[in-house]
């Protein structure tokens, strides 16, 4: 495994073009727009709303967000991409900002299995044929399954905490318990009274997260605000809920994933080039330096800690999540180099 000090990120710095690639439409308030809307195929058809910026003939990246986040915390990645010839596509996750079930038979599943597919599901919406997949959060869990079963379509991984595909066998494996009380509100949120609490008031629950699981993360009312009105959705308590109790066992999942789900359990290996990421100041997920999570790569990877930052990297420090990208970019099987070259 390859593993680089934050710092050679850095060195990138002098080297983001200012190229005359088509810019993306960022309004004053810090919210990704306009938005565009595909529908998705079964089984578990959605509306998707999305964001694209760059141009079409571009190197197409997808970017997603987390729990409970919005597109938005890309807001800052997405031009320096875009400057550098990507085509940008940034989605809600199903149960956030606009998109949709189609259907109100569809279980409202938030599983690992789920949020993988509804990544290919989108790109076959789209005709995207492949596509460098980046995530932190939930959207880590998604750009993991997506990769590992899809390494055909997601090329090329950036993932924030490296590996979080589940076991479910060892679900009721028990942690420390300095770690196990970091995740008070996964067990909250197994009860009507976590569910209900979600529910009535959803900035505080947004606002108690962030203050607890990023230290130090000074955001502001009007960021806060931003991405809460993405979260007035008819579904995102029921996604919310139900991405925590199927992870602990406490829900089953959608039986139109049960091959893919299988297959999660055997958590499959990561075989494309990929770039992972460590917040400094995350406390859920603490950083490391990838040496636990390096026998699930097997292709080359490249692991960064990024210092001064909590879970949201790409809103926090979105050059190095950019830069994670343009450095994946060029990883191949002859070019293993960790070293930032453009």
């Amino acid at each position: 495994m390859l593993l680089l000090s934050f710092l050679s990120l850095l060195a990138l710095a002098p080297y983001i073009s200012k190229a005359t690639a088509a810019h993306s439409t960022i309004s004053d308030n810090g919210r990704l727009a306009p938005l565009k809307r595909a529908i998705t195929a079964a089984p578990s058809s959605l509306t998707v709303e999305y964001y694209e910026a760059g141009p079409s003939s571009g190197q197409t990246v997808l970017l997603v967000h987390g729990f409970p986040y919005s597109i938005d915390a890309f807001v800052s990645v997405v031009p320096l991409l875009v400057n550098q010839g990507y085509r940008v596509i940034v989605p809600y996750l199903r149960g956030f900002g606009g998109t949709r079930f189609l259907y109100p038979d569809t279980p409202r599943s938030a599983e690992q299995a789920a949020l993988g597919y509804d990544i290919i599901a989108l790109m076959d919406a789209l005709h995207l044929d492949t596509a460098i997949c980046a995530g932190y959060d939930w959207g880590t869990v998604a750009v993991n399954v997506a990769t590992a079963l899809w390494p055909e379509r997601c090329t090329r991984m950036v993932a924030a905490n490296s590996y979080l595909i589940q076991n479910r066998s060892t679900a009721w494996q028990p942690g420390d318990p300095n770690s196990e009380a970091t995740k008070w509100y996964y067990y909250l949120l197994l009860t009507p009274r976590g569910a209900a609490g979600l529910a009535e008031n959803p900035k505080k629950w947004t606002e108690t997260l962030w203050e607890k699981n990023s230290i130090g993360w000074n955001f502001t009312e009007e960021y806060l605000d931003l991405t809460v009105s993405s979260l007035f959705n008819p579904d995102y308590v029921d996604i919310a809920v139900n991405f925590y109790r199927n992870r602990l066992l406490y829900a089953p999942g959608d039986p139109a994933f049960t091959d893919l789900a299988n297959k999660l359990d055997h958590q499959p290996p990561i075989t494309v080039p990929s770039v992972t990421l460590d917040p400094e100041n995350s406390v859920v997920l603490t950083p490391t330096d990838g040496s636990a999570t390096a026998k699930y790569f097997t292709g080359p990877r490249c692991h960064y800690l990024i210092p001064d930052v909590g879970e949201n990297i790409p809103y926090q420090a979105p050059k190095a999540f950019a830069r994670a990208i343009m450095e994946v970019s060029r990883l191949n099987a002859s070019n293993t180099s960790c070293e930032a070259i453009f």
